[in-house]
């Protein structure tokens, strides 16, 4: 089984987590222990809430360099919600502007939609060889509640970022794939039977 951790930094649907990514084969553990998260197989960084609380939590356990690491190094990351967001450049929340970890190029901002926070199910358009999207249909729908969401355009114009689609109000990115990195910015493991198959094949490429 491949050893999965869930990186508790304070911030995050953990336990669910936990339980859905066992469901799916691995060997999971939650810790805070930075040494366990940069040995493991495969790194889960959830995250709820604020953007900037969520930055602020994972740079006051150091956390993010961990992230950095293991991606550079090509071994597997993957974000769930904020746990997504704070993977770009920065994150714009009333005016304030917080940096972000720099993986994806692009802002992560308010949705410009009638109704916020866009909250329920959703299908998603997935990119050609995209591996969290395979064998799944398209009219497949996942689960999201966010308000923030960062856009296509500026992730795109890098070379070999996968960019997964959605639409409220406008397109915005709800998944990425890159190397070791992969995000959503929906929610598997509230996505029943579509997020459990999200899992596994992120899970299989480990």
């Amino acid at each position: 089984m491949k050893r999965v951790v869930v990186l508790d930094y304070g911030s995050g649907n953990l336990r669910s987590a936990e339980r859905a990514l066992a469901r799916a084969g691995a060997e999971v553990t939650l810790t805070t222990d930075l040494a366990v998260a940069a040995r493991a197989d495969g790194l889960v960084v959830p995250g709820v809430g604020a953007y900037a609380a969520c930055m602020a939590g994972l740079e006051a356990v150091g956390a993010g360099r961990v992230i950095v690491d293991r991606v550079t190094a090509g071994a597997p990351v993957l974000g769930i919600c904020v746990g997504l967001q704070v993977l770009f450049d920065a994150g714009e929340e009333h005016g304030v502007v917080t940096k972000g970890l720099g993986l994806v190029p692009g802002t992560v901002a308010r949705l410009a939609a009638p109704v916020v926070p866009h909250m329920g199910w959703n299908t998603v358009v997935w990119p050609e060889a995209s591996v969290l999207g395979a064998g799944l249909d398209p009219a497949t729908r996942f689960y999201f509640v966010h308000s923030y969401a960062a856009r296509p355009a500026a992730a795109r114009a890098r070379t070999g970022i996968r960019v997964a689609v959605s639409e409220h109000g406008e397109p915005f990115i709800a998944a990425v794939e890159h190397g070791a990195l992969a995000a959503t910015q929906f929610h598997p493991e509230k996505s029943g039977n579509a997020g459990a198959t999200l899992l596994t094949n992120w899970i299989g490429m480990l």
